[in-house]
């Protein structure tokens, strides 16, 4: 398993080894030994698992207010989406900037999103499912989000049309507007 920093400091991209024969193939899809190794120190208490029907599907960008702020782990089991990470720890060098990458049920990277970050992805294809773990349990009390297309965050969605959203996600407010309780460095 080889893990790759990206621009964001603590978002992770995760390639599994895959060993294949003949009759097909085999994967660790997460190792705490590794992931100490790198440093990243983490329990998943939660396995969450999602459906999109249609390609053009948006969901995000969602996060959970400290105390109850979540690390995920995030994978793509069948079809492709962009997934997306951005910033929002108050101080941060990167604060508002966001990467994106493609996880697919073929490419079978994964993305490790830390507790500071909104997520989001896009479906880039037909029923498409996705997986994740969570260091945290769901706290609707604690939810929050930020608007998709926020042109201060300036994501690079790859959508030739009006994404397919939920009303929650369409009502979510822009970065400067949001609610963050996330400070850098803490």
């Amino acid at each position: 398993m080889n893990l790759i920093e990206t621009r964001l400091q603590g978002v992770v991209i995760v390639e599994p080894n895959l060993f294949g024969d003949h009759r097909g193939w085999f994967m660790e899809t997460y190792s705490d030994a590794i992931f100490k190794r790198a440093g990243i120190e983490v329990r998943f208490i939660q396995d969450n698992h999602s459906f999109s029907a249609s390609k053009g599907t948006l969901r995000g960008l969602h996060y959970q207010l400290n105390p109850k702020a979540q690390t995920k782990l995030v994978r793509c089991t069948k079809g492709a989406i962009f997934d997306v990470a951005v910033d929002i720890r108050k101080g941060s060098p990167s604060f508002g900037h966001w990467f994106g990458t493609e996880l697919s049920a073929e490419n079978k990277k994964q993305l490790f999103i830390p507790k500071g970050f909104a997520h989001g992805f896009l479906t880039l294809t037909d029923h498409v499912e996705v997986q994740y773990k969570v260091d945290e349990f769901y706290a609707p009390k604690y939810e929050c989000g930020i608007r998709w297309n926020d042109p201060s965050i300036g994501i690079d969605w790859p959508v030739d049309a009006a994404p397919v959203l939920s009303v929650k996600d369409d009502k979510a407010p822009n970065l400067s507007k949001a609610n963050l309780n996330f400070t850098y460095g803490e």
